[in-house]
């Protein structure tokens, strides 16, 4: 166990120094206003809100409906390149290690309480709502429902998302005395949201990124072929089960090591009693790829 608590710290500890660095500029939180200096324009890997006063770069799924619909090709194909090339480098590690809102609901699960709940009837057919989620309101409503200019709305943003509430809709609102005289029943909807998240990430792990986020979504495609990813040395498992007891995406490394919902945590790699679990390295790629030609 006390090995298992040390790598989740250690985990911690990595993404607080990325959300801090994600969001550095620290007088926006002071003055209630966004950064909109030119690295604004460069995407950053995790879920961190464009409107976060402190945020220095862009959220790629806000950036992905800002665009999509637009005449602005080139950044479009930037931030699907963007995405396309975090996924094929590091999966969902991203989501484990780089993503502000993760660390967020890491820390509300550790709230004590009574019952927390693993797996429930539904729970897989939930977590298929995420791609559902990227499908609808971030690809096909900003496409599609336009203004005059062809331009879409940022839905998933507008409407659902509780990191942008709490990230930058939250401190904006606090700070800017022009916002709150404009509040109005979408923005009790969105705080609504919030508070709900935040309830049931106390009870169920990272219930946003199971069951809602559109960028774990595009990142668990990649997942089962990213250079980094996971492999199960079969000659040393034993099969005791201790790797999927301790994984809290309820994933099974040994049936599935590089399943869509792993979020490269590292916590079956640390509990494997027999080490193993591990990273393919690339000269193993390189051997297999030789092999196979042979």
């Amino acid at each position: 166990m006390d090995r298992e608590k040390k790598c989740e710290w250690k985990r911690h500890r990595v993404q607080a120094l990325w959300a801090l660095l994600s969001n550095s500029y620290l007088i926006g939180f002071f003055q209630g206003k966004i950064y909109q200096g030119k690295i604004k324009n460069l995407c950053v890997p995790g879920l961190n809100c464009y409107s976060c006063p402190g945020a220095l770069g862009a959220c790629p799924i806000g950036a992905m409906q800002a665009v999509i619909g637009n005449w602005n090709f080139k950044f479009a194909f930037y931030v699907s390149g963007f995405l396309m090339f975090v996924g094929a480098l590091m999966g969902r590690f991203v989501c484990g290690w780089l993503c502000p809102f993760g660390l967020i609901q890491d820390l509300l699960h550790k709230i004590p309480f009574p019952k927390k709940i693993g797996s429930f009837r539904g729970d897989k057919l939930l977590r298929k709502m995420k791609y559902v989620i990227l499908a609808v309101f971030v690809i096909l409503l900003p496409m599609f429902v336009v203004d005059i200019l062809g331009q879409g709305l940022p839905y998933f943003c507008k409407l659902i998302c509780p990191a942008g509430t709490l990230e930058g809709g939250m401190p904006l609102v606090l700070m800017n005395q022009s916002m709150r005289s404009a509040l109005g029943g979408l923005y009790a909807w969105k705080n609504l949201l919030l508070v709900l998240t935040i309830v049931v990430s106390i009870l169920i792990y990272r219930p946003f990124c199971k069951y809602i986020c559109p960028l774990g979504a595009i990142y668990s495609v990649f997942n089962p072929i990213s250079v980094f990813r996971y492999k199960v040395d079969q000659e040393k498992c034993t099969g005791c089960g201790v790797c999927a007891k301790v994984c809290k995406m309820q994933v099974n490394p040994v049936k599935n090591a590089n399943s869509l919902e792993c979020i490269r945590c590292g916590l079956c790699k640390k509990s494997c009693p027999v080490h193993a679990i591990g990273e393919v390295k690339l000269k193993d790629e390189g051997v297999r790829h030789q092999a196979e030609k042979v």
